[in-house]
């Protein structure tokens, strides 16, 4: 009986909608090589899960149904932020398109799934966050999305 109630709780712990009753817990995740640094809920992304291309960390909730991915890589032909999501060939049914001077950022559902992307341009590199979830919690993940993405800096 304690394992069920141990697991349905651990269950329930991870879920936005628990969060949204308890704070989340805030760090903040630096990359030195690149200086890239971004707030991140590491009440909720509590797994490492992999590492991505160039420098960073991926992350995952325990129940893996979301994750987080932090990222920078060399911006070696000094893209335009424009430039480089076409170079990423991104699908064509994009929900929300942001392009702006120095960053990008975009959002669609695939499948039962939200994935958001948000990428910064400094001088030698692009400072990347990119999150997925259940299309079913959109509305619970909004506002720690919205405070991932304005949080992420880079030099």
């Amino acid at each position: 009986m304690r394992f069920w109630a141990g697991a349905l709780l651990g269950a329930f712990a991870a879920s936005p909608l628990f969060v949204a009753a308890q704070p989340a817990r805030w760090t903040t995740y630096s990359i030195p090589e690149t200086g890239t640094s971004v707030d991140m809920p590491s009440s909720i992304f509590t797994k490492r899960a992999g590492q991505p291309d160039g420098h960073g960390q991926r992350f995952e909730t325990a129940d893996g149904r979301a994750h987080l991915t932090i990222q920078s890589v060399p911006n070696s032909g000094n893209d335009s932020p424009a430039a480089f999501l076409a170079k990423r060939h991104p699908p064509p049914h994009i929900q929300y398109k942001r392009i702006a001077p120095r960053f990008f950022a975009v959002s669609s559902n695939k499948g039962n799934r939200v994935w958001y992307d948000r990428c910064n341009f400094s001088q030698r590199f692009v400072h990347c966050v990119l999150i997925n979830y259940p299309v079913s919690e959109e509305r619970d993940w909004d506002d720690i999305v919205t405070r991932i993405s304005l949080s992420l800096r880079g030099d």
